[in-house]
């Protein structure tokens, strides 16, 4: 349990701190900022990005490091290059279904700039539901968050490959966090699709 919580805080923290641009993206859009953008050459995503990032979100970042450090030391794993690389897609892939996260909420901001509050449920929700292995929740839960938001395959599936409980499937378990990184190709579709309905503010 103590490697999900590192491995899903540590993904939330560097998603929040790199991605914040679109958790506050309704304020660009409520104040027109967001026509300025689009008459630079530059991709929307790339300046969404850059138009924030909060830094002061370090110390949770450094919280779920020595939480890392702590199981590491402490799980009976025989570590390998693969079990390493493992645990790097784990992190890797947890930030990229957070930002895509991010992406489908300031998305909405299209049509509404209220519906950003919904991704809460998604993202602060689904930072403390991934903490905690997803076999002590109710199958459609965890099918959720394993086929429609890959949290399951970010932390929950290459943890029993860790762990040596794949029942020689291991090379399926490790490989799952790929999903994870996968799934911010749709949030890209979406985003554009939302940038091409956008109705100018006027400013």
């Amino acid at each position: 349990m103590g490697l999900c919580f590192a491995v899903i805080h540590m993904a939330f923290s560097i998603s929040e701190c790199f991605a914040r641009g679109f958790d506050s993206f309704s304020t660009l859009v409520a104040s027109g900022d967001f026509d300025r953008l689009l008459v630079r050459p530059r991709s929307t995503v790339v300046q969404v990005l850059g138009s924030k990032f909060e830094f002061t979100r370090i110390g949770r970042l450094l919280q779920s490091m020595i939480v890392l450090v702590w199981v590491l030391l402490n799980l009976p794993i025989e570590w390998d290059i693969f079990k390493c690389v493992t645990l790097i897609l784990m992190i890797v892939s947890g930030v990229f279904i957070f930002t895509g996260i991010f992406i489908l909420a300031a998305t909405f901001c299209f049509w509404t700039i209220q519906a950003i509050e919904v991704a809460n449920i998604f993202t602060d929700g689904g930072r403390e539901m991934a903490q905690y292995p997803l076999n002590i929740y109710q199958k459609w839960v965890a099918r959720f968050f394993t086929f429609v938001i890959p949290f399951g395959c970010a932390n929950y599936l290459p943890l029993m490959y860790l762990l040596g409980k794949t029942d020689g499937n291991g090379i399926f378990y490790m490989l799952t966090p790929l999903a994870g990184i996968v799934f911010i190709l749709p949030c890209m579709l979406i985003w554009k699709a939302g940038v091409r309905h956008y109705r100018s503010t006027g400013s």
